[in-house]
């Protein structure tokens, strides 16, 4: 098999093409390295990398060839960012997700994307499930749904066959901590390690379900192979238990460091919802996900990734 990674380079492609290539597939990555550097791949050189944005029709066009799936990873990220900059996440999860889709036809190839659960919006009722009408409270949660949307409507008018993640709140070693728009739990964890301050944004109240890099790289790999019927439809992947508050999370990893966190408070963050809690009974029927890391689990081996990086930096 010959699997295709877009963003190939950020922190669940990294993962992503890990395990493929253990996994014995011939992989090749494509990625335009404007928020990634090709060292994170260093672990990995049995990929083929290709440097072009999924914008580049020609860069899709070559690194797809002679694959039979696409891990459609690529696209701009950032709740937040996309309040203030709306333009480039349409540009780029929207067309660019449009040229993976029409590669992907001329191949033959089967397509498993990267959706998000920020398409659901605040609903009423939790946990929520993909039959619930979705309400996108971001310009990055809108360009999510519609490449969903493409996706489906791809299936029907090329005969493409795909499969699109609502990622929840994913979280790992590897996952960057830097820049304002970084993840809470990897900040978290670097602020606890130099004694900074960690920052939180609004109360600390709000609820994720946050979900561990193995889980769904995992996923991934099952959503490949579904069941007839899951072709061109979502799929929830969650953690498979209750949503954690930001300020559990904070006392977990707090623990895991044997320090004790006085966080900042600052304004809530644009865009953001209250909670988020995903069904998964879906994904399991489709193509048997079902989530192992319990949030403790993944935030101990987390951390102590976290903490051997850090060793190995101060040895340099």
């Amino acid at each position: 098999m010959r699997a295709l990674v877009t963003g190939a380079a950020g922190f669940i492609g990294v993962h992503l093409c890990r395990r493929l290539v253990g996994e014995g597939y011939q992989v090749v990555g494509l990625d335009d390295l404007s928020e990634s550097t090709l060292d994170r791949l260093g672990g990995v050189p049995q990929v083929r990398f290709v440097e072009a944005t999924i914008l580049d029709e020609e860069g899709v066009a070559d690194a797809i060839r002679g694959c039979d799936v696409v891990f459609h990873q690529a696209g701009k990220r950032s709740v937040s960012r996309s309040m203030l900059d709306p333009g480039p996440f349409i540009d780029v999860n929207v067309k660019g997700t449009l040229n993976v889709l029409m590669a992907a036809a001329r191949e033959r190839a089967a397509v498993v994307g990267a959706s998000s659960s920020s398409v659901y919006g605040d609903q009423e009722t939790y946990p929520v499930r993909e039959g619930m009408t979705c309400r996108p409270r971001s310009p990055y949660a809108v360009s999510k749904l519609m490449g969903e949307t493409l996706g489906a409507s791809v299936l029907r008018s090329h005969g493409v066959r795909s499969v699109w993640l609502r990622y929840f709140n994913v979280y790992g070693p590897g996952q960057d901590p830097a820049g304002e728009y970084a993840a809470v739990i990897p900040r978290f964890i670097t602020a606890c390690l130099t004694g900074e301050p960690p920052v939180i944004h609004g109360q600390g109240h709000q609820s994720r379900d946050f979900t561990y890099i193995d889980d769904v790289v995992e996923a991934n790999l099952r959503a490949s192979h579904p069941s007839e019927s899951a072709w061109g439809r979502p799929f929830n992947v969650g953690g498979g238990q209750p949503p954690t508050s930001v300020l559990r999370v904070l006392e977990i990893v707090g623990t895991a460091l044997d320090v004790q966190p006085a966080p900042l408070f600052g304004d809530p963050r644009p865009g953001d919802v209250r909670t988020s809690h995903a069904d998964v009974a879906a994904a399991r029927e489709a193509f048997g996900y079902r989530p192992r890391i319990r949030i403790e689990d993944g935030l101990s081996r987390t951390v102590a990734a976290f903490r051997l990086d850090e060793a190995h930096a101060q040895a340099l």
